[in-house]
């Protein structure tokens, strides 16, 4: 192949580091642009270009039925379960599904890497993302990174490695953007893992976030907003902080989370083939979501080393929701022991499982949609996608 017959996007450029990124302030850094890739940002950025019943069919071969309740809250799926790992793998975030499909696809020679993201050698929290090809470096890139991570920057390196079989783990913004570009890489297959994904930050702002929240924030190894209505910071001893979510300083750290997670309305990740997290599950369970025939198959590589079991629903969601709205909207903030006291009475009587998972959507979608009406008012129309908009037409919202 000639030079003249290279494609248009090989001409292209990426971005120089610390330039403006083409959604401006929206931008979810997921690292598209640092690669000649960036030819495609237009269309395939998440904040750009809004396109999900366009990829669901291409990646699932349906669009969610907007007459299914369960498809409008967790999109395209074959199927549900909560499940947990019968030997968890030690030192992961919950009990390590994620990193078990990973190393079975790459020792079974389905996949020849893995788009992860491990640390910087400097900071447990700077993500560094990489295409692991031993089981080492995918055990490496264990625990969530609760920053914005340019997972997307290894595009180029995989196309010059000449990989043909490739698994990519990442969030919303990042794999709507891959499967806008995915016929372009030149793969024979792609298999995708998904994490649900909301309220990432900068490190500035995870380091304010530890500082405002944590006793301990120097200690502090991962963290996750959990059903119980508590914040779980796991420590380097081992321990446990539990902060009740209504205790945060709300005020301190409204505006500490990123622009584009305040403007998204994928936090279910619905392009991936499988979906992996916690949020519709009991406490200590996971969530999985099998989207697709791929996903199916990639669960059924690890099936006899987990548990399952079916999901449940439990509670009402609403009126919580609907007293959150005007509550985050003030920067309202409880006295500790209100927090606490109002936290044992919510897990009591409270959401539970899918309807858990609902509350956290139902909150997080009409902050969100709040948060583009007022920022972004020109973009409000088109960037919020149907479902969402069933969503948040469910509650009163403040001017």
């Amino acid at each position: 192949m000639t030079s003249v017959d290279f494609p248009k996007h090989k001409k292209a450029k990426a971005l120089k580091p610390g330039s403006r990124r083409p959604a401006k302030e929206l931008c979810s850094e997921c690292g598209l642009c640092d690669t000649y890739y960036v030819h495609y940002v237009k269309e395939a950025c998440a904040f750009i270009n809004q396109q999900f019943e366009t990829l669901e069919l291409q990646s699932h071969g349906a669009t969610r039925n907007l007459d299914n309740p369960d498809e409008v809250y967790f999109g395209v799926h074959q199927e549900m379960m909560a499940a947990r790992k019968q030997q968890p793998i030690e030192g992961a975030q919950w009990t390590g599904i994620v990193s078990s499909i990973a190393i079975e696809m790459l020792n079974r020679g389905m996949v020849e890497g893995v788009v992860c993201v491990q640390n910087t050698k400097e900071d447990r929290f700077g993500p560094m993302p990489v295409i692991a090809r031993t089981p080492e470096e995918v055990l490496a890139a264990r625990v969530n990174k609760p920053t914005l991570s340019p997972n997307l920057s290894v595009l180029e390196q995989i196309e010059q490695s000449g990989m043909k079989r490739l698994l990519v783990i990442g969030v919303g913004c990042q794999i709507q953007a891959l499967r806008a570009v995915e016929k372009q890489l030149g793969l024979e297959k792609l298999y995708v893992l998904g994490t649900p994904c909301v309220d990432n930050v900068t490190r500035a702002g995870l380091q304010k976030f530890l500082d405002t929240t944590s006793k301990s924030p120097d200690t502090v190894v991962y963290y996750e907003f959990m059903q119980d209505f508590r914040v779980h910071f796991k420590h380097e001893d081992g321990s446990t902080e539990l902060v009740p979510f209504f205790g945060l300083n709300t005020k301190e750290l409204k505006d500490v989370f990123a622009p584009s997670c305040m403007s998204c309305f994928d936090y279910v990740n619905s392009l991936a083939d499988l979906v992996v997290g916690y949020m519709g599950a009991p406490f200590g369970w996971q969530w999985i979501l099998v989207r697709n025939d791929t996903g199916k198959e990639m669960l059924d590589l690890v099936k006899d080393q987990i548990d399952t079991q079916p999901v449940m629903s439990q509670g009402d969601r609403k009126a919580a929701v609907q007293q959150s709205i005007p509550a985050y909207d003030k920067g309202v903030t409880l006295p500790m022991w209100a927090a606490k006291l109002m936290g044992v009475v919510i897990e009591k009587i409270g959401p539970k499982g899918l309807e858990y998972a609902r509350f956290s959507i139902d909150s997080h979608f009409t902050r969100n949609y709040l948060y583009v009406k007022r920022q972004h008012p020109e973009k409000l129309e088109a960037h919020v996608p149907e479902f969402a908009k069933r969503i948040v037409g469910q509650y009163k919202l403040p001017e």
